[in-house]
């Protein structure tokens, strides 16, 4: 069996289209790729190192995959990065190399892991100094640590959502709320009747994140048919 992890269901719907035969039971997704004999996984770890680290721990103490991959959008530190660019976290994985071979258009540097969503493009900058990083998450440390715990191999492989050069259409904290986990639409409506030009940055914004995920689920697909 090979997992697949993601954040949220938003990211992982293009590559849960690519699967046949898939059944859904809660956080978890299990169904088949063409020309691959092992299982594929995909595992919804929500958003933010606590409830990611809840999810897959549970998760791993009963399962035990050959591989991991961990997934999703994450966000560039560079204006030279833009949404759709793949990333490769050469801090997160051996398998790094060869997936940068199956994949030679994707960057391959370190991907830090915040305590929030990083925004805006200054704070974005001091991170990638500060740390080294090409691109921030909430959730790969984890991943690579309760991986390390059981000796799983793990590679992360994501995908540019925003960037200082492409930010957020509005604040992180009306585009989603960590602690619900879910988008409070009440305070989205609310914040578009205040900033209607933001309903149209809102629909530019939904257009990249669906390009995004669409590569990324092709990227994805590639790297599974030749490991």
């Amino acid at each position: 069996m090979i997992v697949v992890t993601f954040a949220l269901p938003a990211e992982s719907s293009a590559f849960i289209r690519s699967l046949k035969n898939v059944k859904r039971v809660g956080a978890v997704v299990r169904g088949e790729l063409k020309h691959r004999t092992s299982n594929i996984c995909v595992l919804h770890t929500g958003v933010g190192a606590a409830k990611c680290e809840e999810r897959l721990g549970n998760f791993l103490r009963n399962q035990t995959p050959e591989l991991l991959i961990a997934s999703g959008f994450c966000g560039g530190t560079k204006d030279e990065l833009h949404p759709a660019d793949l990333v490769i976290a050469d801090n997160a994985s051996e398998l790094s190399k060869k997936a940068r071979a199956i994949l030679p258009d994707a960057v391959i540097g370190k991907i830090h892991s915040a305590d929030r969503i990083i925004d805006p493009a200054v704070d974005r900058y001091e991170i990638g100094r500060q740390h080294g990083a090409i691109a921030i998450d909430m959730e790969t440390e984890t991943i690579v640590r309760l991986c390390a715990e059981k000796a799983i191999p793990v590679l992360a492989l994501r995908v540019i959502s925003d960037s200082p050069a492409a930010p957020f259409p509005m604040p992180p904290s009306v585009l989603f709320d960590i602690e619900k986990q879910h988008t409070n639409f009440f305070a989205l409506f609310a914040y578009i009747m205040h900033n209607p030009v933001s309903a149209i940055h809102l629909a530019q914004f939904s257009k990249q994140i669906t390009h995004a995920k669409t590569k990324l689920a092709d990227a994805l697909c590639e790297v599974l048919r030749a490991m």
